[in-house]
């Protein structure tokens, strides 16, 4: 048993290390890492390594994922709305509201039920924020008025696509699915706590101060509050974003200090080493057999215009006033198409719950790695025309 788990766990980072190396080569045509670790996990997933073949590993494949939605909590505060909070706020309820107006399209064109409709709707509202955060910092522009205005709006845009897939697998769940969310606590009760936490931080603040907890005490932080998302079918996603908001308000620490910067240092290394394994376990759930079906296409194609399009109509969220203000509506749009992880992430609770099909489940992968390959090209093609002379 040891020796078979240690090769599969072999094969999957020798897959992602040949992910990443090829990435590096391919970075002018802005194909990401998460792309190509897509195409590894598919190959192996549909040759040598089957995806029932990891299940011992799926724990930790999904550590890299929780520890990135918990660093997104740590950034949930008012911080975030910046200078320009009614341009974010704007641009938010556009990319949230937006994607409303696939639901009709997508029940009637594709017939599909109301849980799968609606985690469409999840997948159309997010943004891969990891990704844009990384071209906007290998441009330089993260501390520019749009990169600023772009970071607010990526972050707090998760946020409602969250509450849709919670939505989506709360009505959808198939009764004989695997599903990873046993309802081991009833869901009032887990939310109960959630909302319980907030004035419970406060008061543990009078009383006793910040809490200084060591890397451990963040880490049972954050499982702890996976555990009870998922185990109350909030899913563990919004359990991890739960502790990343907790652990502001227990343990404060100003931005730019040392301890911020070494939490934030640990927690980026789990994400690194984590994440990659992530993707190449998403693509191995893709059947080839479904690559092969007309109808994954097209309702590929259809997402992908539909992704596109919301995004797009974000535009109107800049106004005047904004672009005035140094801000570029089309960094911000850009910025916006990727779906990145939270797409994959959606895509891959979903088939596990029983929500969606394997072909529905290859169109939402094939439509988040497409927006996420063109708007990372046309965020890069604009942050590099506004940098020029």
């Amino acid at each position: 048993m040891g020796s078979s788990l240690l090769s599969t766990l072999l094969l999957l980072l020798v897959g992602a290390l040949l992910a990443r190396l090829t990435a590096t080569r391919l970075a002018r045509w802005a194909v990401p890492a998460i792309v190509l670790e897509l195409v590894v996990g598919f190959l192996l997933g549909n040759s040598v390594l089957p995806f029932s073949s990891i299940a011992p590993l799926a724990g930790l494949t999904e550590l890299g994922v929780l520890t990135l939605f918990f660093m997104v909590g740590l950034e949930v505060r008012g911080g975030l709305l910046g200078s320009r909070p009614a341009a974010v706020l704007r641009t938010v309820l556009l990319s949230a509201l937006t994607p409303l107006l696939a639901w009709w399209p997508l029940q009637q064109g594709f017939g599909l039920s109301t849980a799968s409709t609606v985690l469409c709707v999840a997948v159309l509202s997010a943004t891969g924020t990891g990704v844009t955060l990384r071209a906007l910092g290998q441009a330089s522009a993260l501390n520019t008025p749009s990169g600023r205005l772009l970071v607010g709006v990526s972050v707090l845009d998760d946020l409602p696509a969250i509450a849709l897939l919670t939505l989506a697998v709360a009505l959808g769940a198939a009764p004989g699915a695997t599903s990873p969310y046993p309802a081991l606590l009833p869901p009032a009760l887990a939310l109960g706590l959630v909302l319980l936490s907030l004035p419970a931080s406060s008061w543990w603040l009078r009383r006793y101060g910040p809490w200084r907890p060591g890397l451990l005490g963040v880490l049972l932080l954050l499982i702890g509050c996976s555990w009870i998302g998922e185990m109350g079918r909030l899913t563990s996603l919004l359990g991890a974003l739960w502790g990343g908001v907790l652990l502001s308000r227990l343990a404060p620490m100003p931005d730019g200090s040392a301890e911020a910067s070494n939490l934030r240092s640990n927690l980026a290394l789990l994400s690194e080493v984590f994440l990659p394994l992530y993707f190449i376990s998403v693509g191995m759930r893709i059947q080839a057999g479904t690559m092969l079906q007309p109808a994954a296409w097209a309702l590929a194609l259809n997402l992908l215009l539909l992704a596109i399009s919301c995004k797009l109509i974000c535009a109107l969220g800049i106004s005047r006033q904004d672009q005035a203000a140094g801000i570029d509506r089309w960094v911000v749009v850009y910025g916006l198409i990727p779906r990145g992880l939270p797409g994959l992430v959606f895509a891959s609770t979903a088939l596990a719950s029983g929500v969606i099909t394997p072909a529905q489940f290859s169109a939402l992968v094939l439509m988040v790695s497409c927006t996420t390959v063109l708007g990372l090209m046309l965020l890069g093609r604009r942050l590099a025309a506004l940098a020029s002379p």
